[in-house]
């Protein structure tokens, strides 16, 4: 992936550069997301696996109404990092990853994140999405809403054909990232906002990327052992992710988190740094003068926006935040404990790796 965008097959270059971490100068197919496949044997599975899901999920939304079709194939065909699918086909590396389920597994935890997208974009009355403009703006909210129920029966459909346990887990999936949605839109109700905000990502983020890599281990028929480490890993590196995304949208001089820098800030969205932030009692005059400004809520006045995102990059709650992520990170790893040494669990730990250091 180059950019967070999946590339056809037949115009990749290799996954990584020579040799230990991935570089800056990395951009190869998984590049997007600092995934090191040192093994050609592994990234060629991966990729043929990740191919496959492409296919499937544009026949898996096809409807007998174009309308339907349309819509429901407007998010696919934007892109993606296809991240989920890619933790069941490393997930999968633990087990057999040509098994028969290994790719509707995947096609699965797609729809659903897909699915998430369209509600999200509703709620969020978002105007564009991956680059192109939003279901909602493009056919109305109502529209958006049924495309995303439209999607999760899709899911629920494939998921019948893998057995009872899978529509189990995919159920159990969907009602945490509809808590986790729930509790991000009432708002914290006298608890810690930091705790609230960290359960939100594990409701929201984790728990679809911890189901994502215990499928992978389930259907490629991984032991028990390893399947529940690789569900362990899949809830941190979840919320490292989106915590990471946090501090990219403040520190970051580029668009490396996919949008504007500061964007997070001028919509008022209180992210893990303004959180610490905010919650600080530092007594200098930054810190002051930080707090003040972000209580203010949405910073669309440019000065003060600009204001806040220089104090912000220069604060305690930004240091403090990166520590976070850190710690997620490593924990991500320790999860990795009981997993052979291969190149899929090398592959895993990378990506605890390029957390790390794309905050620091």
């Amino acid at each position: 992936m180059v950019d967070g965008v999946v590339i056809p097959a037949g115009e990749r270059s290799g996954a990584t550069g020579p040799g230990g971490r991935p570089g800056p100068e990395s951009t190869g197919q998984f590049g997007a997301l600092g995934l090191h496949l040192a093994d050609p044997r592994v990234e060629a599975s991966v990729l043929s696996l990740l191919d496959r899901v492409e296919t499937d999920l544009r026949a898996s939304v096809a409807s007998a109404d174009p309308l339907v079709t349309e819509a429901a194939r407007h998010l696919v065909e934007a892109g993606g990092k296809r991240f989920r699918p890619l933790l069941v086909a490393l997930g999968a590396q633990f087990g057999d990853p040509d098994a028969a389920n290994v790719v509707p597994a995947a096609v699965v935890m797609e729809l659903t994140h897909l699915a998430t997208l369209y509600h999200d974009d509703v709620m969020d009355e978002a105007a564009v999405r991956r680059g192109a403009p939003s279901a909602n703006s493009r056919w109305t909210n109502s529209v958006a809403i049924l495309v995303g129920d439209y999607l999760f029966a899709r899911a629920a459909d494939i998921a019948a054909n893998l057995g009872p346990e899978a529509v189990r887990l995919q159920a159990r999936t969907f009602a945490r990232l509809v808590h986790g949605q729930i509790a991000e839109t009432v708002g914290p109700r006298g608890t810690d906002p930091v705790a609230h905000y960290l359960h939100v990502i594990a409701e929201k983020t984790g728990s679809l990327i911890a189901t994502s890599a215990r499928f992978g281990g389930m259907f490629g028929g991984a032991s028990a052992e390893h399947i529940e480490a690789l569900a362990g890993y899949g809830e941190v590196i979840g919320v490292a992710f989106q915590l990471s995304d946090d501090l990219l949208d403040i520190a970051s001089e580029s668009m490396q988190s996919g949008k504007t820098p500061g964007t997070d800030l001028r919509e008022g969205v209180p992210t893990l740094p303004v959180l610490y932030a905010l919650a600080s009692d530092d007594a200098d005059a930054a810190s002051v003068r930080l707090r003040e400004i972000l209580a203010t809520g949405p910073l669309v006045d440019d000065a003060l926006h600009a204001e806040a995102l220089g104090l912000l990059r220069e604060s305690p709650a930004l240091k403090r935040a990166r520590e976070t992520v850190r710690s997620y990170a490593e924990d991500a790893r320790a999860h990795l404990a009981p997993l052979p040494e291969s190149p899929a669990r090398r592959a895993l730990e990378s990506l605890c790796d390029y957390i790390a250091d794309r905050t620091s």
